[in-house]
């Protein structure tokens, strides 16, 4: 279980892959980032008094 064991995470960085024990990091858009949120202001909501039966 050293360096030549493709199956272990020291294994597939020394053979350079990526599996199960070696998952890849997800980049982070940095455009998507950049976006400001605009508020929009609520609707107000109608409540009613619903009837008894």
């Amino acid at each position: 279980m050293g360096r030549g064991d493709i199956k272990t995470k020291k294994g597939k960085i020394s053979a350079g892959s990526y599996g199960v024990s070696r998952k890849r990091k997800k980049a982070k858009p940095a455009v998507a980032a950049a976006k400001p949120k605009t508020a929009k202001p609520k609707a107000a909501k109608k409540t009613t008094a619903k009837k008894k039966k």
